[in-house]
This record gives C-alpha cells, structure tokens and sequence, in this order.
C-alpha cells in the first residue's frame, strides 16, 4: 500500500495544496446531486449551488492535471451536459470522448424506459497526451486480413455488470464502481508509477486498482467510514479484478483453424475463459 495516498477531508481544500502539474491521471465520480445517502452527507443541492461546486473542483483538477495528462469524470444525464460545458468552454480542456458505461442492472420504471448506463466524459490538457491503445484492446469479432488482429479499439460504449449486492466484493457503498471499467482508464491513460489522482474515491475502486496495476495514487474521501472500508480493501488479497468486458472472451469469427486453437490456450493461459465456459474474474466507487 505504499504507492497509495489516503487523504480524509473535503475534496475542495484539499485540492488546493495539491502541487500544479504533477497528476498524470484524474479519474473522478463526484456524487450526481441526486440526493442520496453517503454516510456522513447528503448529495443534495440546488442547481446553481451544484454547478458552483463543480466548476470549483473541475478548476482545480485542470491546475493539477500535467500537460499530457487525462481526466475522466462520471456523471449522471442531469448535469454530464453541464460538466462537459465547464471543462470545454470554461476551462479550455480538450474534449476527446463521450462514453457510455452499459450495464444490465437497475432501478426499474413502469413507464419510460428503464436507466441502463452512464456517462463518462475523457478530456485532456493538451494535444500530446498519453493513450496507450496496446494495452487496452479487445479481441476482434472477425479474421481479417486487414484488421489488427492484436485487437480493436474498444470504442466508447463499454459493458461492465454493476458489482451486485450479491458479489462478495460489494463493499458498503451506494456508487460503487467495477473494477474493470477503472482499469480500462488506468491502462490506457497513464504508465507504471505514474500519479493517478481520485478526487471522490469512496469505496477505493480507483486506489485498489492503482495498487494491482502500480501506480501511485492519491485519494480523497469526505466520509471516515468510507476511509476505513478502503484501507481495510486494500489489504485485501487480489483475485482478479470484479467485473469483465465480456467481448474480452470472444475468438474472432472465420479465424484459422490453427490460429483458433492457438487463440483458445492464451486466453485460457490469461484466465480469460474457463474450461467449457467463461470464467468470472470475482476478486469498486
């Protein structure tokens, strides 16, 4: 755990001592405003108010963020138009993508449509950033000649389960994250050792996975019980992450039989797939 710091405060003063430049990677899930229980806090606020506090710690995550620096920011539909409207036009930030987190669980609504995703808005410094494309490829769907058979780009619609009430590594935490789908951001946007910086971190998803993937990180949380459940995580031992893309157990279509056979004994090498069926990488935000 030495690679990871744990600050207990209020993200908006603690931002502030953070030196200018030096955070490689800022992957923030500030609460939504839509009123629920952390703990300690309410996340209840006007609108104005709501905005406010953003632009505030929006800012001070910009000054912070280095020249080839990423920040990646979930938000609910309510306000991720207003979000990226502080970081475009007001902070001058350079848009990159709009992602969409899809997942199969959730409240349910007997009219309208039933919410199945979020949003996660990825903005950068400057031009020169870090994207490391290699270490995040999924597998192609089909033999080509022409394709990359090292992988294709995942694109910006991402599927990752919710971690259920009912996964053993559910901690006690109304937002909590997949695993999987921060390490798709920490894989992609910074090196081994670099700073990766988490604003909001609750559950620790971010630090625990900063910890398996070394790098250093730096963390903040409001609420102490929120703290002591991530300090407690961290020391948890790793077996695999909580979550999967589940493209990343597909062979592609019309492979070569040989190539096919050989594609099978890497994955089942990772760990990817199991014996006669995917196996779940079972071991958060």
């Amino acid at each position: 755990m030495n690679n990871i710091e744990i600050r207990t405060g209020d993200a908006l003063d603690l931002l502030k001592v953070i030196q200018s430049g030096t955070i490689d990677l800022i992957i923030a899930d500030p609460p939504y405003n839509l009123g629920k229980n952390y703990g300690n806090n309410h996340d209840i606020k006007g609108f104005r108010e709501y905005l406010q506090f953003s632009e505030s710690w929006l800012k001070e995550s910009c000054r912070i963020l280095s020249p080839h620096g990423t920040i990646y920011v979930f938000m609910g539909f309510r306000f991720i138009s207003y979000l990226y409207d502080i970081l475009d036009q007001k902070l001058g930030m350079y848009f990159n993508s709009w992602i969409t987190w899809h997942y199969t669980q959730g409240m349910g609504k007997t009219k309208g449509f039933s919410p199945r995703h979020d949003d996660i808005l990825m903005f950068t410094k400057s031009e020169n950033f870090k994207f490391k494309l290699d270490a995040v490829r999924i597998p192609q769907k089909y033999y080509r000649k022409r394709n990359n058979m090292a992988g294709a780009n995942p694109g910006d619609v991402w599927s990752f389960s919710h971690v259920h009430y009912s996964n053993p590594e559910r901690e006690e935490h109304p937002t909590q994250k997949p695993e999987a789908l921060v390490a798709r951001m920490v894989l992609a946007s910074s090196d081994e050792g670099d700073l990766v910086f988490d604003p909001f971190f609750g559950s620790g998803t971010t630090l625990r996975v900063c910890q398996i993937l070394n790098r250093r990180c730096i963390g903040i949380e409001l609420n102490p019980a929120y703290v002591e459940l991530a300090q407690k995580r961290l020391k948890k031992p790793f077996e695999g992450f909580d979550s999967n893309d589940p493209r990343m157990e597909r062979i592609p279509c019309d492979l070569p039989q040989k190539s096919q056979e050989v594609a099978k004994q890497i994955l089942l090498f990772e760990g990817q797939v199991g014996y006669g069926s995917p196996t779940n990488h079972s071991s958060g935000q």
